[in-house]
């Protein structure tokens, strides 16, 4: 059965520039049909789930173009691995080998060790000196393959071409979104806690293509991602002053977006990109203001005697989520994007604090602090299903991934050592640190790169 094909056009990737043009073809399997098992498919909404056990083997391809299949193959392996929903068998136990698409996989072979899912694929040259790289994903127990799919691109974006790959396998397995083809930004922090030197820095979400988009000689706070462009805000200090910038990553383009002297946090932008909503403390109060980026005009959204702070989008843009103490102690509040209809979320004890909205809408992620410690945890918009993720000595910043599924956030022990950032699955399970070559916080995740 062929399946129609598909176009993605890749942008340029931070300083490598990528530029290419990927085509996507689904591939013919001739396989007897299995109609009476139930499809291969993994639940993510259940609590802790058995990894699935998949085989990855080393992409086939000939001459140079096959040194790049062990490379796929690692990467592919390595997110799939990291989501916590699949576990990649050593290829020492590999009994068949499969030197081309055309190779039918022996199942018996597969089920021997234990495969439930095998990803098949190759690497071959074009003319033009661009590679192809293709694979199929087979159910072993019911003989089928479940995904076919082809990429055209530059022998430099094997590895971005690979994140998109395990993006389609876990979407097929899953019935969800993948998050690998992304990139986070962060805080790198070095030096004495007494005199830190902060550098913004970013990478692709496994930690790969790591570089730095500031040198360090002003501090950098709070990067945010826009949902519609790689850009980016943030906040810098020049002359003890705030400023806000924006900061167009394919381009390296900078703009001044304003001096804010009562601004703590950067920005966050409204879900069409053309807003951001952000806090400021003018005459000694903290209000929320958004600013239309087309026009700079600013307007006022609350108007509260309390400190209002760290508003964040509902993705329908309709909503924000705010942190206040007008209630007499910190907790969060949600009202319409006019500043309308503020109504309290948050009752639990301690103070709730970085709220950010989940991309799918259904969760509101946040930071709490009770009895000394620190927390990171998600309810519902209207307060219920509150659940605490994770807690340490000091934990903050939650950032979602665009699936909405994994959240990422630095901590920090009691140690005084520099922070790191971890994610954890919205489930609770699969805490995991990013590893970074320096200390680390106030992580953003980008949307899926276009």
């Amino acid at each position: 059965m062929m399946k129609s094909v598909r176009q993605m056009s890749l942008r340029r990737m931070g300083a490598a520039l990528f530029g290419l043009a990927v085509a996507g073809v689904a591939l013919a399997a001739a396989v007897a049909p299995h109609t009476a098992r139930a499809e291969v498919k993994i639940d993510i909404t259940r609590g802790k789930v058995e990894p699935m056990p998949i085989a990855i083997p080393d992409f086939a391809g000939p001459g140079d173009a096959g040194r790049f299949g062990g490379d796929v193959a690692t990467v592919i392996s390595a997110d799939l691995e990291r989501s916590g929903l699949f576990a990649p068998i050593n290829k020492a136990a590999f009994i068949q080998d499969l030197p081309s698409l055309d190779t039918q996989p022996r199942f018996t072979d597969w089920r021997t060790i234990n495969a439930q899912l095998l990803v098949q694929g190759v690497v071959e040259p074009q003319p033009d000196g661009r590679l192809r790289l293709a694979f199929r994903l087979w159910d072993i127990y019911g003989g089928e393959q479940m995904k076919g799919q082809a990429y055209v691109t530059q022998p430099e974006n094997w590895r971005r071409v690979s994140h998109i790959i395990a993006d389609e396998i876990y979407k097929r397995v899953t019935g969800e979104d993948g998050y690998f083809d992304t990139r986070v930004v962060y805080v790198s922090e070095t030096g004495p806690a007494t005199k830190r030197v902060k550098r913004l820095a970013i990478m692709d979400q496994d930690g790969a293509n790591h570089h730095y988009l500031s040198d360090g000689s002003n501090i950098v706070l709070t990067p945010r991602f826009s949902p519609t462009a790689q850009e980016i805000t943030y906040m810098s200090y020049y002359n003890g002053s705030p400023r806000v910038y924006l900061l167009n990553i394919d381009t390296g383009r900078q703009e001044l977006l304003g001096d804010f002297p009562g601004m703590t946090f950067a920005p966050r932008f409204s879900p069409d990109g053309n807003k951001v909503v952000m806090s400021m403390a003018k005459d000694g109060n903290s209000e929320l203001y958004d600013m239309d980026l087309r026009t700079r005009r600013t307007s006022r959204l609350t108007n509260h005697p309390a400190i209002d702070t760290s508003p964040s989008y509902s993705p329908d843009g309709q909503q924000i989520v705010f942190n206040s103490d007008r209630g007499g102690a910190q907790q969060l509040y949600v009202m319409d994007s006019q500043g309308n209809n503020v109504r309290r979320i948050s009752f639990g004890d301690g103070r709730y604090a970085t709220p950010v909205w989940s991309p799918r809408g259904d969760l509101i992620a946040f930071t709490k602090m009770k009895g000394g410690e620190f927390y990171i945890g998600v309810m519902r918009p209207d307060g219920t299903g509150e659940r605490m993720l994770s807690n340490g000595f000091l934990m903050e910043g939650p950032t979602w991934a665009p699936n909405g599924r994994v959240l990422m956030y630095y901590r920090q022990e009691a140690n005084g050592a520099a922070p790191q950032l971890f994610s954890i699955d919205l489930t609770g399970f699969n805490e995991r640190r990013l590893v970074t070559p320096q200390g680390s916080s106030d992580p953003a995740w980008s949307p899926l790169l276009p």
